[in-house]
């Protein structure tokens, strides 16, 4: 029986991910916090969301976690702290949280994720921290300790961060600047041109998530959306394609593929080797894309294993880290890395 309170949180620039070990249950929530005249939290995560782009003026809606990063210590710990009691409602005195980071943080950075554990009501937690790249690799299967050279590839709401493994570390993580609201902002681009049509970036969401496929049996498909007509700035609707989707999507993440076969190609030999031979870990939200693998496989030149928990991948992977002992020693405070 677990006698303390220990969480595994994954910060994401589109969601935040909570797992409990004491209730053994997970969460997700918009990264989204709703805060009246600038002081009244009135509404995070989902709630929030529901509330974006249709907030009245003295209301602002915002995403406190900025490219996997915090950007507002004091929205994130209030939004950090409201999500944890959805998860368990006694989160208890002095609890255990451990937080996926980024690999290449400035100590500044770093600092954040204690700010935003000590300056509420959070209990005083004890705080630790494991590299994303390491969490995914975990959740993945792949055999750390063991790697010659595993690349993952985790798509993300504002990024795809490409990290390399090899000989017990991560050797490499770098961002790119590809990721799901650049695919959103490509739509509506691509809507704007094509029918004269503005839409918000929920709507093209929503027509991200429906209708993009580089699967054939996507193809033909089509839904209708409400925007403003760019002549007469009046409300119209209109019948958006599949096809449309799929060229607004195809032009950003072709701009992705060729930076990764780039990266690829300034690996050491030795290195792309065991990659080429493994295949590349595909993981993240936007790689729920039907056909997505086979698609950077075409352009990358390389075969791809996409994982089937997309944008759990990280978060199970702390899952893991707070249930298995073993797995700790991937886990530091501040005091181990200067």
């Amino acid at each position: 029986m677990f006698n303390k309170n220990v969480f595994g949180v994954d910060l994401g620039s589109s969601a935040v991910k909570i797992y409990s070990m004491k209730k053994n249950r997970m969460i997700i929530e918009h990264n989204m916090i709703a805060i009246r005249n600038g002081s009244q939290v009135i509404a995070v995560g989902n709630d929030a969301f529901e509330m974006y782009e249709k907030n009245p003026p003295e209301i602002s809606v915002d995403r406190p976690i900025v490219n996997g990063k915090i950007a507002d210590v004091d929205e994130v710990e209030m939004l950090l702290s409201l999500l944890l009691r959805k998860t368990d409602r006694s989160v208890g005195r002095k609890p255990q949280i451990y937080f996926s980071a980024p690999v290449n943080m400035s100590e500044i950075e770093k600092r954040a994720y204690y700010a935003i554990s000590h300056t509420g009501n959070l209990g005083n937690p004890k705080v630790f921290l494991a590299d994303r790249p390491i969490c995914d690799a975990i959740s993945l299967g792949i055999d750390i300790a063991k790697s010659r050279g595993s690349m993952i590839l985790d798509i993300g709401a504002q990024s795809t961060e490409v990290s390399v493994l090899q000989n017990d570390q991560v050797i490499v993580s770098d961002p790119l600047p590809v990721g799901g609201q650049q695919l959103n902002e490509s739509i509506c681009n691509e809507v704007r041109r094509e029918e004269n049509l503005l839409i918000g970036r929920r709507t093209a969401r929503r027509l991200k998530a429906v209708l993009a496929s580089f699967e054939q049996s996507g193809i033909g498909e089509a839904r209708k959306v409400t925007g403003i007509d760019t002549v007469s700035g009046l409300p119209r609707e209109a019948v958006i394609t599949s096809e449309l989707v799929n060229r607004a999507v195809d032009a950003e993440l072709r701009k992705g593929a060729e930076e990764i076969r780039i990266f690829l190609e300034r690996t050491p030999p030795q290195v792309t080797r065991c990659i080429t031979e493994e295949g590349i870990y595909l993981t993240g939200g936007t790689s729920r894309i039907p056909g997505i693998d086979r698609y950077l496989a075409h352009h990358i030149g390389c075969r791809i294993n996409r994982s089937d928990d997309y944008e759990f991948s990280t978060v199970k992977g702390l899952e893991q880290i707070v249930q298995n002992k073993e797995l700790k020693k991937w886990v530091y405070v501040m005091k181990d890395k200067p």
